[in-house]
């Protein structure tokens, strides 16, 4: 509000009088805290504000209504990649992010992140929860930006495969495996108590409340692995799903996702006692579309509730890339706004550093998005159109990527939709893929195949970790067994809220 005084008196009206996020100066330098929260695998399906019957999400759709909604946003297919992307501002396959496993998850170290930018901005930074772009020691989020450090390994708790990715050891072999995990807190497992999505909302509170204290802006990576597979949640989170007849895994999804519910209530709720929300940008977001489409009911399959997306993660139809977009930020952005324009998680990067007045060095890697700044001062804003390109990836270890090229992959523009390099979808007429109109429009087919062409060219030799050897040890396990020995497993103490 410190350049309204330099406004003439009848512009100075105007603005008092227009809601908040239309009289907003630039945002480029306002340096809010931004709170990044992104859950796994949980879908457009997956809140009740969108339209899921069964769940019950009043926090999330509390934000959502007080939120502007990137309401056509996408990410990758599936967790790593997307992770990537965010981090780099470039597609995944450009950082050598091809899959989830085998090598081929880590993040090359060419890459310059964007938490390193905002560092160097005055930032303090922290993520709490899945990291999943390296467990090699130079692969770690401490080496890539982040000043607090608090995860589990590998792509998910307990998880374990050949070469670097796995999770430390007690993880793997714990019967309830979401509970009691050990956590790294920058150089130091822990042992922790309770359910893993607590812990990781309870660090990062504690965390924000300190830099709140210190009054230092602060960038918090808020990532837990739920929820994502194997399906487990505290018993009282999963008795309602019980009683009303859900099978056991869909008892564990449900449970996980009201579960997170309740922390980002909890969240929210702390923002309020420290009067944050005012400087404070808070997203909420997820990592690819919907897993877990399908449960039983009373011994009956059924299908779950998808918002009307015909598949979901890992799969290169809207579905699986196609995932919700909250923004809040009271006072500067509007509520209850949506902005159709076409987003991706490949325009954070760009977004979160103009906020911050974080300067991107010229020889940095070359970024595939671009700053949102445009749409959070003005909705209507005009947005160029692009195009988006996605790829499941995954092929096997060794494979010649060439021969993947079509393969599980697809092309977006604001009205398009190219899916394998041949089905075509009007996605302004038809969003949820039910008619296949690429007989009718060839031009279109055309020009969608020749910039995907370009992209695919371009993009190859960036696959860096395609020939990766496996790593002779998984890194987490000898970072335990080390610690083990000298200095043991320290309990953690969780922080006063």
């Amino acid at each position: 509000m410190k350049h309204i005084a330099l406004l003439p008196l009848v512009l100075l009206f105007a603005a008092l009088m227009a809601p908040a996020s239309s009289y907003a100066q630039s945002l480029k330098g306002s340096r809010p805290n931004i709170i990044l929260v992104m859950t796994d695998d949980q879908g457009m399906g997956d809140l009740s504000c969108l339209g899921n019957t069964v769940l019950r999400t009043p926090n999330l759709d509390r934000f959502y209504e007080l939120s502007t909604r990137f309401t056509d946003f996408h990410v990758s297919p599936t967790c790593a990649p997307t992770r990537s992307a965010i981090m780099s501002g470039r597609h995944e396959f450009r950082n050598g992010v091809t899959h989830t496993i085998k090598e081929r998850e880590r993040m090359a170290l060419s890459t310059t992140t964007v938490p390193e930018l905002l560092q160097n901005a005055g930032y303090e930074t922290g993520i709490f929860g899945k990291w999943h772009l390296g467990d090699e020691d130079e692969y770690q989020p401490y080496n890539r930006g982040f000043s607090e450090v608090f995860i589990h390994g590998a792509g998910g708790i307990g998880q374990s495969y050949p070469g670097s990715c796995a999770d430390f050891p007690p993880n793997r072999e714990a019967e309830g495996r979401y509970f009691d995990n050990v956590i790294l807190h920058n150089d130091t497992l822990v042992q922790t108590e309770g359910f893993c999505t607590d812990v990781f909302f309870q660090a990062a509170l504690g965390w924000m409340r300190k830099q709140q204290q210190a009054e230092t802006p602060f960038f918090a990576y808020i990532t837990p692995n739920a929820p994502h597979g194997p399906m487990i949640a505290p018993e009282k989170y999963k008795k309602r799903f019980a009683d009303m007849g859900w099978d056991e895994s869909t008892q564990g999804r449900y449970g996980m996702i009201e579960n997170i519910d309740d922390n980002f209530g909890l969240m929210m709720q702390k923002l309020d006692e420290w009067d944050l929300w005012d400087n404070t940008l808070v997203i909420f977001m997820t990592d690819n579309g919907q897993a877990g489409r399908g449960g039983r009911l009373n011994g009956k399959r059924v299908q779950m509730y998808t918002a009307g997306f015909k598949t979901g993660k890992g799969s290169p139809w809207e579905g699986g890339t196609h995932v919700p977009a909250f923004w809040r930020w009271k006072g500067v952005l509007g509520e209850g706004v949506d902005i159709p324009a076409l987003t991706a998680h490949i325009d954070l990067f760009d977004t979160f550093c103009d906020l911050a007045g974080a300067t991107i060095p010229n020889d940095i890697q070359e970024r595939d998005g671009r700053s949102l700044l445009p749409l959070l001062e003005d909705p209507n804003a005009n947005w160029p159109d692009r195009h988006l390109f996605f790829h499941v990836g995954r092929w096997e270890k060794g494979a010649d990527p060439n021969e993947s090229q079509y393969n599980k992959c697809a092309v977006r523009t604001p009205r398009w939709r190219l899916v394998n390099n041949q089905e075509l979808y009007d996605i302004s007429a038809d969003p949820f893929e039910k008619q296949d109109v690429a007989a009718d429009h060839p031009e279109v087919v055309a020009e969608l195949r020749k910039a995907y062409d370009a992209w695919w060219e371009a993009t190859v030799p960036l696959m860096v970790n395609e020939d990766a050897p496996y790593a002779p040890q998984q890194p987490q396990a000898v970072r335990y067994e080390k610690q083990l020995k000298e200095r043991g497993i320290p309990k953690w103490t969780p922080p006063e809220l």
